[in-house]
Protein backbone atom coordinates (compact mmCIF):
# COMPACT_ATOMS: atom_id res chain seq x y z
CA UNK A 1 0.00 0.00 0.00
CA UNK A 2 1.08 3.40 -0.86
CA UNK A 3 2.45 5.41 2.53
CA UNK A 4 1.45 8.60 3.34
CA UNK A 5 4.43 10.54 1.48
CA UNK A 6 2.99 8.90 -1.73
CA UNK A 7 -0.43 10.05 -0.96
CA UNK A 8 0.55 13.46 -0.38
CA UNK A 9 2.23 13.70 -3.59
CA UNK A 10 -0.69 12.37 -5.53
CA UNK A 11 -2.55 14.68 -3.91
CA UNK A 12 -0.37 17.64 -5.53
CA UNK A 13 -0.27 15.98 -8.86
CA UNK A 14 -4.15 16.66 -8.51
CA UNK A 15 -3.87 20.08 -7.03
CA UNK A 16 -1.68 20.78 -10.33
CA UNK A 17 -4.21 19.65 -12.56
CA UNK A 18 -6.22 22.10 -11.74
CA UNK A 19 -4.52 25.38 -11.75
CA UNK A 20 -4.06 26.82 -15.51
CA UNK A 21 -1.09 27.39 -15.22
CA UNK A 22 -0.36 23.41 -15.97
CA UNK A 23 -2.50 22.75 -18.43
CA UNK A 24 -1.18 21.16 -21.45
CA UNK A 25 1.22 19.75 -18.92
CA UNK A 26 2.09 15.77 -18.88
CA UNK A 27 0.74 15.24 -15.36
CA UNK A 28 2.42 11.82 -14.53
CA UNK A 29 5.65 13.19 -15.93
CA UNK A 30 6.29 15.86 -13.66
CA UNK A 31 8.82 15.41 -10.99
CA UNK A 32 7.12 16.22 -7.65
CA UNK A 33 9.45 16.22 -4.35
CA UNK A 34 7.76 16.95 -0.92
CA UNK A 35 9.57 19.71 1.40
CA UNK A 36 9.85 20.64 4.31
CA UNK A 37 7.13 22.65 6.24
CA UNK A 38 5.85 22.82 9.77
CA UNK A 39 2.15 23.35 9.59
CA UNK A 40 1.74 23.36 5.07
CA UNK A 41 2.35 20.53 2.81
CA UNK A 42 5.06 22.13 0.53
CA UNK A 43 6.62 20.74 -2.74
CA UNK A 44 9.10 20.90 -5.78
CA UNK A 45 7.38 20.78 -8.68
CA UNK A 46 9.85 20.24 -12.09
CA UNK A 47 7.61 19.80 -15.69
CA UNK A 48 8.22 21.71 -19.26
CA UNK A 49 12.38 21.88 -18.10
CA UNK A 50 11.43 24.84 -14.90
CA UNK A 51 11.25 24.24 -11.44
CA UNK A 52 8.65 26.07 -9.02
CA UNK A 53 7.70 25.34 -5.27
CA UNK A 54 3.97 24.69 -4.47
CA UNK A 55 2.62 25.59 -0.96
CA UNK A 56 -0.89 23.63 -0.42
CA UNK A 57 -2.15 25.05 3.53
CA UNK A 58 -2.38 22.83 6.20
CA UNK A 59 -5.20 22.19 8.50
CA UNK A 60 -6.61 24.38 11.18
CA UNK A 61 -3.93 27.40 9.33
CA UNK A 62 -7.54 28.99 8.65
CA UNK A 63 -7.58 29.68 12.14
CA UNK A 64 -4.70 32.24 12.43
CA UNK A 65 -3.84 32.98 8.55
CA UNK A 66 -5.16 35.77 5.92
CA UNK A 67 -4.36 33.98 2.89
CA UNK A 68 -5.90 37.66 1.13
CA UNK A 69 -3.26 39.45 3.03
CA UNK A 70 -0.47 36.35 2.45
CA UNK A 71 -0.54 36.81 -1.11
CA UNK A 72 -0.22 40.81 -1.11
CA UNK A 73 2.72 40.63 0.92
CA UNK A 74 4.45 37.38 -0.87
CA UNK A 75 4.27 39.67 -4.37
CA UNK A 76 5.52 42.82 -2.12
CA UNK A 77 8.26 41.10 -0.89
CA UNK A 78 8.81 39.53 -4.17
CA UNK A 79 8.97 43.11 -5.33
CA UNK A 80 11.33 44.32 -2.92
CA UNK A 81 14.29 41.59 -4.21
CA UNK A 82 14.28 39.18 -1.32
CA UNK A 83 11.57 36.28 -2.06
CA UNK A 84 10.64 34.08 -5.25
CA UNK A 85 8.07 35.21 -7.62
CA UNK A 86 4.43 34.86 -6.98
CA UNK A 87 3.31 32.53 -9.78
CA UNK A 88 -0.22 31.72 -9.11
CA UNK A 89 -2.05 32.69 -5.73
CA UNK A 90 -5.68 31.38 -4.48
CA UNK A 91 -6.63 33.03 -1.23
CA UNK A 92 -9.96 30.57 -1.08
CA UNK A 93 -7.77 27.81 -0.95
CA UNK A 94 -4.55 29.15 0.27
CA UNK A 95 -2.92 27.54 -2.62
CA UNK A 96 0.51 29.03 -4.15
CA UNK A 97 2.88 28.45 -6.48
CA UNK A 98 5.98 30.44 -6.66
CA UNK A 99 9.34 30.09 -8.86
CA UNK A 100 11.72 27.51 -7.21
CA UNK A 101 15.11 29.18 -5.64
CA UNK A 102 18.59 27.38 -5.66
CA UNK A 103 19.98 27.93 -2.29
CA UNK A 104 20.71 25.72 0.60
CA UNK A 105 18.05 25.82 3.06
CA UNK A 106 19.15 27.08 6.34
CA UNK A 107 19.34 25.87 9.95
CA UNK A 108 20.67 26.68 13.27
CA UNK A 109 23.59 24.38 12.66
CA UNK A 110 24.21 25.80 8.90
CA UNK A 111 24.01 29.44 10.12
CA UNK A 112 26.53 28.16 12.97
CA UNK A 113 28.86 26.58 10.42
CA UNK A 114 28.69 28.68 7.04
CA UNK A 115 30.70 31.86 6.94
CA UNK A 116 29.12 35.07 6.38
CA UNK A 117 25.86 33.55 6.80
CA UNK A 118 24.19 36.23 9.65
CA UNK A 119 25.98 38.84 7.40
CA UNK A 120 23.85 38.07 4.42
CA UNK A 121 20.69 37.59 6.72
CA UNK A 122 21.20 41.11 7.74
CA UNK A 123 22.07 42.25 4.27
CA UNK A 124 18.51 41.09 3.15
CA UNK A 125 16.29 42.27 6.16
CA UNK A 126 18.21 45.52 5.36
CA UNK A 127 17.11 45.44 1.62
CA UNK A 128 13.08 44.25 3.01
CA UNK A 129 13.21 47.21 5.83
CA UNK A 130 13.97 49.94 3.50
CA UNK A 131 12.11 48.67 0.46
CA UNK A 132 9.71 51.01 0.38
CA UNK A 133 7.01 48.33 0.07
CA UNK A 134 3.90 48.64 2.45
CA UNK A 135 2.25 45.35 3.66
CA UNK A 136 -1.37 44.96 4.00
CA UNK A 137 -1.02 43.64 8.08
CA UNK A 138 -0.09 45.70 11.16
CA UNK A 139 1.70 42.85 12.95
CA UNK A 140 1.23 43.76 16.51
CA UNK A 141 2.91 41.39 19.59
CA UNK A 142 0.17 42.26 22.16
CA UNK A 143 -2.75 41.90 19.62
CA UNK A 144 -1.66 38.49 18.70
CA UNK A 145 -1.02 37.45 22.15
CA UNK A 146 -4.75 38.00 22.79
CA UNK A 147 -5.64 36.36 19.69
CA UNK A 148 -4.17 32.99 20.55
CA UNK A 149 -4.98 33.15 24.25
CA UNK A 150 -9.28 33.56 22.32
CA UNK A 151 -8.17 30.44 20.19
CA UNK A 152 -6.85 28.84 22.71
CA UNK A 153 -9.58 29.17 25.20
CA UNK A 154 -11.84 26.87 22.98
CA UNK A 155 -9.47 24.12 22.78
CA UNK A 156 -8.32 21.62 25.32
CA UNK A 157 -5.02 22.57 26.07
CA UNK A 158 -2.77 23.52 29.56
CA UNK A 159 -0.49 26.44 29.46
CA UNK A 160 3.11 26.01 31.23
CA UNK A 161 3.19 26.82 34.71
CA UNK A 162 3.35 30.62 35.14
CA UNK A 163 2.47 31.42 31.39
CA UNK A 164 -0.42 34.28 32.43
CA UNK A 165 1.98 35.43 35.25
CA UNK A 166 4.78 36.40 32.61
CA UNK A 167 2.20 37.85 30.43
CA UNK A 168 1.47 40.61 33.00
CA UNK A 169 5.32 41.00 33.72
CA UNK A 170 5.56 41.72 29.68
CA UNK A 171 3.37 44.94 30.55
CA UNK A 172 6.19 46.53 31.56
CA UNK A 173 7.75 45.74 27.84
CA UNK A 174 3.99 46.79 26.33
CA UNK A 175 5.04 50.16 28.51
CA UNK A 176 8.61 50.67 27.36
CA UNK A 177 7.90 50.29 23.71
CA UNK A 178 5.12 52.09 23.54
CA UNK A 179 6.72 55.22 24.96
CA UNK A 180 9.35 54.45 22.75
CA UNK A 181 7.58 53.53 19.47
CA UNK A 182 9.67 52.49 16.27
CA UNK A 183 8.93 53.46 12.45
CA UNK A 184 7.60 50.49 10.74
CA UNK A 185 8.77 48.97 8.14
CA UNK A 186 7.72 45.77 5.96
CA UNK A 187 9.06 42.62 8.61
CA UNK A 188 8.99 39.24 7.76
CA UNK A 189 7.68 38.38 11.49
CA UNK A 190 8.66 34.72 11.30
CA UNK A 191 12.10 34.21 10.21
CA UNK A 192 12.86 30.61 11.54
CA UNK A 193 16.47 29.58 10.03
CA UNK A 194 14.07 27.22 7.39
CA UNK A 195 12.96 30.30 6.03
CA UNK A 196 15.87 31.68 4.89
CA UNK A 197 17.65 30.05 1.26
CA UNK A 198 21.82 30.37 1.10
CA UNK A 199 23.35 30.86 -2.17
CA UNK A 200 26.55 31.47 -1.13
CA UNK A 201 26.19 35.47 -2.33
CA UNK A 202 22.90 36.51 -1.13
CA UNK A 203 20.13 35.04 1.58
CA UNK A 204 16.72 34.81 0.04
CA UNK A 205 13.36 34.76 2.35
CA UNK A 206 10.48 32.51 1.74
CA UNK A 207 7.09 32.18 3.65
CA UNK A 208 5.46 35.27 4.78
CA UNK A 209 2.15 33.76 5.99
CA UNK A 210 2.79 35.80 9.13
CA UNK A 211 4.28 38.84 7.93
CA UNK A 212 3.37 42.99 8.10
CA UNK A 213 4.32 46.21 9.03
CA UNK A 214 6.12 45.86 12.24
CA UNK A 215 9.38 47.44 14.38
CA UNK A 216 12.34 45.99 12.14
CA UNK A 217 14.26 44.83 15.21
CA UNK A 218 11.81 42.33 15.74
CA UNK A 219 13.05 40.22 12.64
CA UNK A 220 16.31 40.57 13.92
CA UNK A 221 15.64 39.51 17.72
CA UNK A 222 13.56 36.86 16.25
CA UNK A 223 16.09 35.28 13.51
CA UNK A 224 18.63 35.68 16.96
CA UNK A 225 16.70 33.39 18.80
CA UNK A 226 15.49 30.43 15.92
CA UNK A 227 19.21 30.55 14.75
CA UNK A 228 20.64 30.05 18.15
CA UNK A 229 22.99 33.09 17.47
CA UNK A 230 26.05 33.62 19.98
CA UNK A 231 26.95 37.08 20.63
CA UNK A 232 29.68 37.52 17.51
CA UNK A 233 26.84 35.78 15.67
CA UNK A 234 24.36 39.01 16.75
CA UNK A 235 27.07 41.64 16.13
CA UNK A 236 27.84 39.98 12.33
CA UNK A 237 24.30 40.25 11.48
CA UNK A 238 23.54 43.69 13.42
CA UNK A 239 26.74 45.33 12.14
CA UNK A 240 25.56 43.71 7.98
CA UNK A 241 22.05 45.55 9.09
CA UNK A 242 23.14 49.33 9.82
CA UNK A 243 26.40 49.30 7.99
CA UNK A 244 27.86 50.11 11.72
CA UNK A 245 28.15 48.62 15.45
CA UNK A 246 23.98 49.23 16.43
CA UNK A 247 23.44 51.68 18.97
CA UNK A 248 22.59 50.74 23.18
CA UNK A 249 18.77 51.39 22.11
CA UNK A 250 19.09 49.18 18.92
CA UNK A 251 20.64 46.85 20.52
CA UNK A 252 18.13 46.86 23.67
CA UNK A 253 15.40 46.69 21.33
CA UNK A 254 16.90 43.17 20.17
CA UNK A 255 17.00 41.68 22.91
CA UNK A 256 13.49 42.65 24.24
CA UNK A 257 12.20 41.15 21.04
CA UNK A 258 14.19 37.99 21.74
CA UNK A 259 11.80 37.41 24.95
CA UNK A 260 9.10 38.61 22.98
CA UNK A 261 8.88 36.45 20.74
CA UNK A 262 9.23 33.10 22.37
CA UNK A 263 6.23 34.65 24.71
CA UNK A 264 4.09 34.73 21.17
CA UNK A 265 5.40 31.65 19.49
CA UNK A 266 4.55 29.41 22.64
CA UNK A 267 1.24 30.31 22.04
CA UNK A 268 1.54 29.27 18.46
CA UNK A 269 3.26 26.08 19.74
CA UNK A 270 -0.12 25.12 22.17
CA UNK A 271 -2.01 26.07 19.07
CA UNK A 272 -0.73 23.45 16.94
CA UNK A 273 -0.44 21.24 19.74
CA UNK A 274 -4.16 21.22 20.38
CA UNK A 275 -4.58 20.71 16.70
CA UNK A 276 -2.71 17.22 16.91
CA UNK A 277 -0.53 18.78 14.31
CA UNK A 278 2.36 15.83 13.60
CA UNK A 279 4.97 17.81 12.16
CA UNK A 280 6.97 17.62 15.55
CA UNK A 281 6.76 17.49 19.52
CA UNK A 282 5.14 21.02 20.24
CA UNK A 283 4.04 20.85 23.65
CA UNK A 284 8.25 20.47 24.15
CA UNK A 285 8.63 23.54 21.81
CA UNK A 286 5.80 25.15 23.64
CA UNK A 287 7.43 24.58 27.09
CA UNK A 288 10.99 25.34 25.94
CA UNK A 289 10.19 28.48 24.35
CA UNK A 290 8.28 30.12 27.43
CA UNK A 291 11.17 28.56 29.24
CA UNK A 292 13.52 30.45 27.44
CA UNK A 293 11.49 33.38 27.72
CA UNK A 294 11.22 33.56 31.15
CA UNK A 295 15.21 33.02 31.98
CA UNK A 296 15.77 35.83 29.84
CA UNK A 297 13.19 38.26 31.32
CA UNK A 298 14.15 37.41 34.96
CA UNK A 299 18.15 38.76 34.62
CA UNK A 300 19.22 42.54 35.72
CA UNK A 301 20.40 43.36 31.81
CA UNK A 302 16.95 42.46 30.68
CA UNK A 303 15.77 45.59 32.77
CA UNK A 304 18.58 47.56 32.04
CA UNK A 305 17.46 47.36 28.35
CA UNK A 306 13.86 48.54 28.86
CA UNK A 307 15.43 51.42 30.17
CA UNK A 308 17.45 52.59 27.02
CA UNK A 309 14.65 52.28 24.75
CA UNK A 310 14.39 55.88 23.46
Amino acid sequence: MPDDMDNDIEHARTVLGTLPMFSGHDLAAMAIKRLGGLTNLVYRVETGGKSFCLRLPGDGTEEYINRKVEAQIAAAAARAGVSPQVLHSDPDTGIMVMEFLGGVTMSPTLFKSTPGAPDRAGAAFAKLHTSGETFDFRFELFAMIDEYLGILSGKDVVFPEGYHEVVKDAEAVRAALEAHPASLAPCHCDPLCENFLDTGEVMWIIDWEYSGMNDPMWDLGDLSVEGEFSAEQDTEMLTAYFGRPPTAAEAGRVVIYKAMCDLLWTLWGLIQHANNNPAEDFWAYSVGRFERCKALMSTPQFKTHLTVLG
